[in-house]
């Protein structure tokens, strides 16, 4: 029988985001396969989490690449980056959690790829005087981030809507970064 690598990693990506501590054996039974056939494919706990960023972060390019952030206003681009973000928002949460994909040489590039996108955005926002020049840009995108998810989990936890996810990250995220209108 063949194994869909991809339909392992949504299947562990759909149970590590309602359960971080979820075993292999766990995974491989939410995957509909068996621990052996789940560690022919990775190798353990760590090949698996690597594998997920991966995926996360393949998810998250293609976000930021469908909610065209260097077009536009940038608080337009901010509430679509929001919105693409969205379905990937549970894998972030979790990959963020993992200290493993942050600790020592063996961090990926892609999070710096991402990191300078997103960066970018606010920077461009300052320059355009949308956005308040005393937070870094840095900052911003730590704080997007963290509110997406923040977001994630509490949607998923049942505190917040589903529907109400990318209003209350976007109006909050917004309301912090833009500058002040004087009077």
């Amino acid at each position: 029988m063949s194994v869909d690598r991809t339909q392992v990693l949504r299947a562990a990506a759909a149970l590590l985001t309602r359960k971080a501590t979820a075993t292999m054996d766990e995974v491989a039974r939410a995957a509909g396969i068996g621990r052996a056939t789940l560690h022919r494919h990775f190798a353990g706990r760590d090949a698996l989490v690597r594998a997920l960023e991966d995926l996360g972060l393949q998810e998250l390019e293609a976000a930021h690449d469908r909610a065209r952030i260097d077009e536009g206003p940038a608080d337009e681009a901010v509430r679509r980056l929001v919105a693409e973000v969205e379905t990937v928002a549970p894998l972030l949460s979790f990959l963020v959690t993992e200290n493993q994909l942050f600790e020592g040489d063996q961090r990926n590039e892609g999070w710096e790829r991402l990191d300078a996108r997103v960066s970018a955005l606010f920077r461009r926002g300052q320059e355009q005087g949308v956005f308040r020049i005393d937070l870094t840009p840095a900052w911003l995108t730590e704080a997007f981030y963290g509110l997406v998810g923040s977001g994630a989990w509490a949607v998923q936890d049942g505190r917040v809507a589903a529907k109400d996810f990318q209003y209350m990250i976007a109006e909050l995220l917004l309301g912090g970064a833009r500058r002040s209108v004087e009077k």
